[in-house]
């Protein structure tokens, strides 16, 4: 028995390391210009299959004028990074945000995996923004903070300007709308960097602060700190002093801590705790000492018990009497329509319906999605032997009309407002990375004139956006993978002309002196607005 266990184990391992193998040349490898073909076909195929609004805001003649001209343009054998930079530019024309694709990564062996999960690499620890056509850092995740407030000039030897004109062109906003650009380039700088360039061990930046240029060298580290010297060789008369003057805890100090500890998890969870950045998902307090304005910050909506928080914040609303309540939905970049909804039911007036019925490309988009070809074979066995409850479903909450089949979802029935309901005047801070469920809830407060917007236009199409659920299609030969939606959510509020987010109602916009003097101009115009 231990012979056979043994040589299972060892199939399953040299099978991993073969897939590995055949993995990375399958990407680094030149493939034929007939091959290469055939992937940008299956990709217009898989889109056409399952997207359900393809041709919304890029007419189908002028879709297809475009992939026959980069096919054209592919005339010597590629990889699939090479491939990538042709191709990607010509299907964001589809101009629909959730939709993406990337390059496959560099897969590692198990023994390579553990070495690099004790390593972090210190690139990552910055976080960006993109103000006034530079690249600033933002802020930075690990002990060294020197380098917030400074300008990137240069990746690597390539100036910034070269690489962020590139960038804004591998991925889409929903329908023309400008104003998620210059957000999400900072925003995604390293994950669009690393697409480019694929796995890095080092790289070298350029910046400048101030009147001085510099450059720094982030490699990957070992997420351990060493112990200083000192500590190591400390005498050992002093650690026996130390141990003689911690005393044992009492059991009301033990129960004391554990009771502490159980209301910082429940917090975490209610909350939504950020461990990188140490923030949490959603916060809430007054402003000020007289408790007439809310503050509520949202940084997405996929994290944490939501119903909690929003029951206990809009308790203390109503228990403060406050008059003016501000949401803060700058850079959220949306999460659960659930959660949205539940949101709204708190902030709505009247009766509402949140959701139109959800337009889909087919009859059975759950069990396409289940069993892509990305799904492991284990999910697609069990939803193959589930495919008669997939078209029972699909019988009775799919349906015909005019043509398109629509989805019935539960939210496409009238709700009311909750008894806790906010009755005060609301203020909502956009900018453009509030994008997806974001902009979903500010089409609604919009459109029923429930709040007054202060910022810049959401990212997000006030018109819906296809999202939902996705389609991960990994493509035959380059591996390059596609994330498709297949479900059109919209609200029942539709503006003219379409392809256009939430606009607001005073357009503010920080510049590079707001953030160096640490000035929230937009909170700032809302707090007099009310004193005014």
């Amino acid at each position: 028995m231990k012979v056979v266990l043994f040589s299972l184990f060892l199939l399953v391992c040299l099978e991993s390391c073969t897939s590995v193998k055949t993995h990375n040349t399958a990407i680094t490898k030149q493939h034929t210009v007939a091959a290469l073909h055939a992937d940008v076909d299956k990709l217009y195929e898989q889109l056409k299959k399952h997207h359900p609004r393809l041709y919304q805001y890029t007419s189908k003649k002028d879709l297809e004028f475009q992939i026959d001209s980069v096919k054209q343009t592919i005339t010597k054998p590629l990889t699939s990074r090479a491939f990538y930079k042709k191709v990607v530019p010509v299907f964001m024309q589809v101009r629909q945000g959730h939709l993406s694709l990337r390059p496959s990564g560099k897969r590692f062996t198990r023994s390579a995996k553990k070495v690099l999960k004790k390593k972090k690499f210190e690139f990552y620890d910055l976080d960006f923004e993109y103000l006034e056509g530079k690249l600033w850092v933002k802020r930075t995740v690990g002990k060294d903070s020197s380098f917030v407030g400074a300008e990137v000039l240069k990746v690597a030897n390539t100036p910034v300007d070269t690489l962020v004109e590139t960038y804004k062109k591998r991925f889409a906003s929903d329908g023309f709308n400008t104003s998620l650009y210059n957000r999400a380039i900072g925003r995604f700088f390293k994950v669009l960097y690393v697409r480019d360039k694929g796995f890095l061990d080092s790289l070298k930046l350029t910046f400048k602060l101030k009147d001085s240029t510099f450059t720094k060298l982030f490699k990957r580290i070992s997420k351990k700190t060493k112990k200083k010297k000192e500590d190591t060789l400390r005498p050992l008369q002093d650690s026996l002093k130390q141990k003689k003057e911690i005393q044992p805890l009492s059991k009301v100090a033990l129960k004391a801590r554990r009771l502490a500890k159980k209301k910082q998890k429940k917090k975490n969870k209610v909350y939504g705790f950020i461990p990188r950045s140490k923030d949490y998902t959603r916060n809430f307090n007054f402003i000020g000492s007289d408790t007439i304005v809310g503050y509520m910050k949202i940084r997405g909506f996929s994290n944490g018990n939501y119903k909690t928080f929003y029951k206990e914040s809009f308790k203390k609303l109503d228990s403060a009497k406050a008059k003016h309540l501000i949401i803060d939905l700058r850079d959220n970049g949306g999460g659960r329509v659930a959660e949205v909804k539940h949101l709204y039911s708190y902030l709505a007036k009247a009766p509402f319906q949140f959701l139109e019925n959800s337009e889909v490309a087919n009859r059975m988009p759950f069990f396409n999605v289940v069993t892509s070809n990305t799904s492991p074979v284990l999910v697609k066995s069990i939803a193959t032997l589930l495919a008669p409850f997939f078209v029972v479903h699909s019988w009775f909450k799919i349906k015909k009309d005019k043509g398109y089949l629509y989805y019935r979802f539960k939210s496409a029935k009238l709700e009311q407002p909750k008894p806790l309901r906010f009755k005060g005047k609301i203020y909502v801070l956009i900018n453009g990375n509030s994008f997806s469920a974001s902009s979903l809830i500010a089409t609604h407060l919009k459109a029923s004139q429930r709040a007054t917007f202060v910022g810049e236009e959401t990212g997000g199409a006030y018109n819906g956006c296809v999202a939902g659920f996705y389609k991960i299609y990994k493509l035959p030969t380059t591996k390059l993978i596609a994330r498709i939606g297949v479900m059109q959510l919209e609200a029942p509020y539709k503006q003219t002309p379409d392809g256009y987010g939430v606009t607001p109602d005073v357009e503010i916009l920080s510049n590079v002196i707001d953030r160096e003097q640490q000035k929230d101009v937009e909170l700032e115009w809302i707090l007099n607005n009310i004193k005014e």
